[in-house]
């Protein structure tokens, strides 16, 4: 497994001295294209799928797809964080959507 980066929502986190997932990725697989001003991963092989890079991403450009033997080629698996809580997103083959909540602070 691998993160996905999507090149139409990553802004290279501009105005930053690095992009958050480049700082956080416990690998150092990420960079940024300096031609292009987006985010790469260096060798997908690498990634062990932490998903801090994902968790961070405040532009939602990052997402996990999930191997075939989880949930069939092209499932993908995208947090979307809140101050409260994470909301999964999984997404299957054909498109089809479940959202799981976990909360992160205690009530």
């Amino acid at each position: 497994m691998s993160v996905i980066v999507d090149t139409r929502r990553c802004t290279g986190c501009r105005g930053l001295k690095e992009p958050r997932c480049v700082q956080n990725c416990p690998g150092d697989l990420l960079a940024l294209d300096e031609a292009t001003g987006k985010v790469y991963i260096r060798d997908p092989r690498d990634c062990w799928d932490c998903m801090s890079c994902v968790k961070l991403c405040p532009h939602g450009a990052l997402e996990t797809r999930l191997p075939f033997q989880l949930a069939n080629y092209g499932a993908s698996l995208r947090p979307k964080m809140a101050r409260d809580r994470i909301i999964w997103i999984l997404t299957d083959p054909v498109g089809n959507t479940e959202e799981f909540v976990i909360k992160t602070v205690e009530d």
